[in-house]
């Protein structure tokens, strides 16, 4: 039976990353998974995200964006375009292009680090001081154990998932044709994501939540000028919906939904389901190798990724904390330095939040609300992109950048943005708050000018009062 130092389960973004990390450090090391390729005859890496999520949507919506640009907005620049035709199987072509380079280059990357690929469904046979894992047939032993099994689509009863007319995230990224009507239940970051994506391309988009506020997790002020904006280009989203049942009908999807009391029946030509993950632990047998499993599906660990034995770590989707790729990615390094002896750590308060819409959301750290809650004092500042010069110049002045700071120290403790770029800038953000910057040092930063990121330099300003152009 071949043993590893590392054996990793899963070669999503925190899987993959924490065994080229692992082979970085000098140890031998194994990533599982079970993906299946295209061909049938083997598997591919990146898991959920570079398979049908993060990467292919994102290409989507910028390839949506282009068109919508190209039919309503170029013009306006001094640019005529006459006639503009999408050819969707060109651009899902293009989307397919990305995600295979991507998959192929982690493959090289593994090689690269001397991470052993194996293909198959792993489940923990025996957890002690060498662990031991089942792979179909095969058998190997590890003396740590690192899963990153992810996430898949929550189900809901009402509407069942067939990926022809009721679909999740993997059949709503694979339509052959633009839907008239689209229903989407849910208006989270996929709900809204793939929303907007299929409106672009004609599509008459309705939006059913389930929750009273729209993106209750982000900044209100943000959340309320990001809804006015969705419903001027023309998404339809209703609040406090309950989906009672949702129907195929020939070539219709029937959705019958209530809210504030009143029944609504509607036809739709598809319908996407975006009500969230849920922790995958399928065939891995986590229960019965002795593993804690909390109420909602996911692994128990420590703020180390531990679970409750010492070289057994679980990480990403599958425990605690948000679901976002670069969570998992920063999981995955610190198991892995961990396992060699190193001290790192991971500032969850930190980890930044995008929604790739247009605008885009983007945010880190505590909402008002939030540190109302705690009883924090705090001071906020805020500048609209419609008094910065690039975003006049680009023409796409909606939204804002918002800074909190507690009141004593200054230190900032939460950046919310809604505008274009905001997925690059928050990054500035999460580098100020990882240094435990104050709102004067973004402020006393030299800014190039024009750039959208004046906005930031601005909005710290502001938190002190002395904005210079608002």
């Amino acid at each position: 039976m071949e043993t590893y130092d590392v054996a990793v389960i899963g070669g999503g973004p925190g899987g993959y990353v924490a065994a080229i990390r692992a082979g970085q450090l000098g140890l031998k090391t194994a990533c599982i998974e079970r993906w299946p390729a295209a061909s049938g005859s083997d598997v591919v890496y990146g898991g959920t995200c570079l398979n049908v999520g993060c990467i292919p949507s994102k290409a989507l919506l910028e390839s949506s964006h282009r068109f919508e640009e190209a039919a309503e907005e170029f013009a306006a620049h001094g640019v005529k375009v006459g006639g503009v035709k999408l050819d969707l199987a060109t651009m899902q072509k293009r989307k397919d292009k990305i995600v295979g380079e991507l998959t192929g280059g982690i493959r090289l990357l593994l090689k690269k680090n001397k991470v052993e690929p194996i293909a198959g469904t792993a489940r923990l046979a025996k957890i002690g001081p060498q662990c031991e894992i089942e792979i179909g047939d095969r058998k190997i032993a590890a003396t740590n154990v690192i899963i990153a099994t992810g996430s898949v689509s929550r189900p809901i009863p009402a509407a069942p998932v067939d990926n022809k007319m009721i679909v999740d995230n993997i059949g709503a990224l694979a339509f052959t044709e633009v839907p008239k009507r689209l229903c989407v239940i849910g208006a989270g970051v996929i709900g809204l994501e793939l929303g907007s994506v299929w409106r672009r391309l004609g599509s008459e988009v309705v939006i059913l939540e389930a929750m009273p506020e729209f993106l209750a997790a982000t900044d209100s002020a943000l959340a309320k000028a990001a809804l006015r904006e969705f419903t001027r280009q023309g998404l339809k989203i209703s609040m406090g919906c309950k989906v009672d049942q949702a129907q195929v009908a020939g070539k219709k999807v029937k959705v019958s939904w209530s809210d504030g009391g009143k029944q609504h029946s509607d036809s739709f030509d598809r319908l996407i389901v975006a009500v969230g993950r849920i922790a995958c632990t399928e065939g891995l047998g986590a229960t019965e190798a002795g593993l804690k499993i909390d109420a909602a599906g996911r692994i128990e660990v420590d703020e180390h990724c531990r679970t409750a034995h010492a070289n057994v770590y679980a990480i990403g989707d599958v425990v605690r904390g948000p679901m976002l790729a670069h969570k998992a990615e920063e999981e995955g390094v610190m198991v892995a330095e961990l396992i060699a002896g190193q001290k790192p750590e991971v500032e969850y308060d930190c980890i930044p939040w995008v929604i790739y819409t247009h605008p885009e959301i983007a945010w880190v750290g505590r909402t008002e609300a939030q540190l109302k809650e705690a009883g924090v004092a705090y001071r906020a500042g805020s500048f609209p992109f419609i008094a910065n010069g690039r975003a006049k110049g680009i023409g796409d002045t909606v939204g804002m950048v918002k800074i909190l700071a507690e009141k004593e120290s200054d230190r900032v403790v939460g950046v919310h943005m809604l505008g274009g770029n905001a997925s690059d800038m928050i990054a500035e953000a999460v580098l100020a708050m990882e240094f435990g910057a104050s709102a004067e040092d973004i402020a006393r930063t030299c800014h190039a000018h024009p750039t959208l990121s004046e906005a930031v330099k601005e909005a710290a300003l502001a938190v002190d009062g002395r904005a210079i152009h608002s």
